[in-house]
């Protein structure tokens, strides 16, 4: 059975979850464990109305209890997802070291301090140049950082495009993309299938089928799964899919993080 190891609760100032609701939602759609990972986005811009910032040690010791609580019925892992900015190379390191979490994502949600979620950052901006301008983003934040297991939902910013992914395609960026990948591989991280692009109504995951295909042609091996829920609804969202896309696109094994090492799983 697949994991869930992507989802945020009430830590995450995006959601309002209650832990054991997202607890039932995934045993209810029948995966093998989860993995918490709310959001810690060090330095959001202050004139927004989210901060992404939770408290590390009252997460960690509320997890832990959890953790042993379902310890014998429904394998839980702690993690986080970390939002990463180049201005931060010293203090994420830091953040991530302070407590023995099972998996980190590493994600890119603030583009020079801006938000693709807000229209403001597509202003006075050719959506292709936007596009690029978010690839390179993440590029440019992997020569700073070896602090996170996995890359999160590379190609976000396409939920948020004035034509979401209607002129999207993986060629248009492939020269960024295949140096994203082969970087990511180099460094011995992973990415995700974050199959909350199916949500939002863009008809592929996180990244898309072509990219993941061309992640595993380069020899990328280390691929773990996540809808991404904020809701309990929203937990596994469109999993029926993922077995069929990655073994198209070539892979046999699914990626769980414990301590901070993959462990590979059968589809």
């Amino acid at each position: 059975m697949i994991w869930d190891t992507h989802m945020h609760t009430h830590f995450s100032s995006d959601s309002t979850a209650d832990i054991h609701e997202m607890i039932a939602a995934a045993r209810n759609a029948g995966v093998g464990g989860i993995c918490f990972t709310d959001h810690m986005d060090v330095d959001y811009p202050c004139d927004k109305p989210e901060t992404f910032f939770f408290d590390l040690p009252e997460y960690y010791e509320e997890m832990k209890r959890i953790q042993t609580q379902y310890q014998r019925s429904f394998p839980i892992r702690i993690g986080m997802e970390l939002g990463l900015q180049p201005h931060l190379k010293d203090k994420l390191p830091q953040i991530t070291e302070a407590y023995p979490l099972d998996f980190v994502i590493g994600s890119s949600h603030l583009v020079n301090h801006m938000d693709p979620y807000y229209p403001e950052f597509f202003q006075g901006k050719e959506e292709a140049d936007a596009y690029r301008e978010y690839f390179e983003s993440i590029l440019e934040n992997l020569t700073f950082f070896d602090c996170f297991d996995v890359y999160g939902h590379i190609d976000y910013i396409v939920r948020y495009g004035p034509n979401t992914n209607k002129f999207y395609s993986y060629e248009t960026y492939s020269d960024v993309i295949d140096e994203i990948l082969r970087t990511l591989i180099q460094k011995g991280k992973g990415i995700e299938i974050n199959t909350a692009g199916f949500k939002y109504g863009l008809g592929h995951p996180h990244p898309t089928e072509q990219i993941l295909s061309r992640y595993h042609a380069l020899g990328g091996e280390i691929l773990t799964i996540g809808a991404d829920a904020h809701k309990p609804e929203h937990v596994a969202y469109g999993f029926h899919k993922v077995p069929g896309i990655l073994k198209e696109a070539g892979f046999r094994y699914f990626t769980v993080f414990e301590g901070r090492k993959p462990e590979f799983y059968p589809l």
